[in-house]
């Protein structure tokens, strides 16, 4: 399937809420994704982290836009709403069970050997609960991006019609078989109680 060459699919969400997956199910699914690997696989992210590292150069740079036209690109919560006017943009945004996404950075963290603060657990879901507000509002607001939001705890749990759900979004024509396989229940690793 090849993607309406002007559109540029975006993947976004907060850290540790299944945008890696997203891109490889879309890939899987027949879309071509603009990434150049240069962030490796590890044990956080098995298969792959499918980011471009020019797009963490937003606001200030925005060139590899004509790249991305006709293919899918992870773009980090944090940077979305950067992203300028002027493209024509269907943004799948991954939405994660807090506790989970917590848990998870927290874990993520550790393994890195990188201090996770004095902040409590619940200082953390209040902040990312307030900062996934603001990022919505703002991508609800970009006169040129048509969002769907997409719970990772449904689409792990109740795939087949979250997928079809991306397809028809996504024009229709995807291969929602190779999207489902994709999905690996043992990578599901920190889940809410």
């Amino acid at each position: 399937m090849t993607m309406d060459e002007e559109t540029i699919v975006i993947v976004s969400g907060l850290p540790r809420s299944g945008t890696s997956m997203m891109m490889k199910m879309l890939e899987k699914g027949g879309l071509e994704v603009l990434t150049d690997k240069v962030r490796e696989p590890d044990e956080d992210n098995p298969k792959g982290y499918y980011e471009y590292e020019r797009v963490k150069e937003l606001p200030e740079e925005t060139g590899w836009l004509e790249d991305a036209k006709g293919k899918v690109v992870k773009v980090l919560g944090e940077l979305i709403k950067h992203v300028p006017e002027g493209y024509d943009y269907k943004v799948i945004f991954m939405e994660r069970e807090i506790d989970e996404v917590v848990e998870s950075q927290e874990k993520m963290l550790k393994r890195k050997g990188m201090d996770t603060g004095e902040r409590s657990k619940e200082e953390m879901k209040r902040t990312l609960t307030e900062y996934s507000r603001i990022l919505k509002r703002r991508m609800n607001s970009h006169p040129d991006m048509d969002v769907l939001y997409v719970s990772y705890n449904d689409i792990v749990s109740f795939p087949k019609p979250v997928i079809e759900s991306i397809s028809v979004f996504l024009g229709g024509s995807l291969d929602t078989d190779k999207m489902m396989s994709v999905i690996d229940e043992c990578l599901y690793r920190n889940r809410a109680e």
